[in-house]
């Protein structure tokens, strides 16, 4: 017996398009924990930062004027250029479309530019004289504690304006390290690290973790960073935009985001370049 069923009858069933998924993206960090600085437009492509050194007092004697001091600034240079991309979205997608393409496109390229920003200022770490770790060394808190002591020994407050960021897979290890047998997991950081994998602050200092972080030579060796907000800086002409522009003779729209920025280190100093290898890469 012919039956008539969704097979032969499929051109009258409507189609239900769900709400749109995104592939997962990495959250922005890096823009809050260092300098900002705002370059107007017409000061041309260049910002100089002057860096004051630190200076000693000593005993006077009465009566007698103190000898000169010499006071003489350094100065680090923020470079600004375009970062950005395009797409060209034609008419017919846009008006068949049962979502917002335009909408969905700028939210894409706002999160593509917000992560170009992150790895250039990640790719700073590696340039701190200052270091802890190595090649064929694994993370343990130790190890970040040093970083924070070497901080410390330079006059920095790290109770402010410090941050820790590693590799997900460098922070394995030192999670695994805080919530062993042999590392008093009932501390209030191993519970953390236990129950959520939140470990928060180590030594003061909060840590934060993104997959953006530079990989040096071969998989699994990760150039994270220890550092004050007096590290590096970011110049800023032109923040994220979302542009949309009309292409007639291909019945569509371009649609542009873009940033004019610079990146960079201000000062060595305030920076500890933490070299990990991960236990769980090979």
């Amino acid at each position: 017996m012919a039956v008539s069923n969704t097979t032969t009858l499929n051109d009258l069933l409507p189609s239900i398009v769900a709400e749109a998924l995104f592939v997962a993206s990495e959250k922005s960090i890096m823009r809050g924990l260092v300098r900002n600085y705002t370059l107007a437009p017409g000061q041309g492509k260049t910002v100089t930062v002057p860096i004051y050194p630190k200076v000693s007092a000593a005993a006077l004697t009465e009566a007698t004027a103190p000898s000169s001091t010499t006071i003489s600034t350094d100065g680090a240079t923020l470079t600004v250029s375009e970062v950005g991309l395009l797409a060209t979205v034609s008419d017919l997608a846009i008006m068949s479309s049962a979502s917002n393409v335009v909408s969905d496109i700028g939210r894409l390229m706002g999160e593509a530019i917000a992560r170009k920003m992150d790895t250039d200022l990640l790719s700073n770490f590696k340039n701190f004289a200052t270091t802890v770790g190595g090649a064929s060394t694994a993370a343990t808190p130790a190890l970040i504690f040093q970083a924070i002591a070497k901080l410390r020994s330079q006059g920095y407050d790290t109770a402010n304006d410090c941050a820790i960021v590693l590799h997900p897979n460098i922070a394995y290890d030192v999670a695994s390290t805080l919530t062993s047998t042999f590392a008093a997991p009932a501390s209030m950081i191993g519970n953390d690290a236990l129950r959520n994998g939140f470990m928060g602050m180590l030594g003061g200092v909060p840590v934060y973790q993104s997959s953006l972080v530079e990989t040096i030579t071969s998989a699994g060796d990760y150039a994270c960073g220890v550092f004050h907000k007096d590290a590096l800086g970011l110049a800023m002409m032109q923040d994220i935009k979302i542009e949309t522009q009309r292409q007639a003779g291909v019945r569509g729209y371009d649609i542009v985001g873009s940033a004019i920025y610079g990146h960079g280190e201000l000062y060595d100093l305030a920076g500890v370049y933490a070299l990990f290898d991960s236990s769980i890469e090979s």
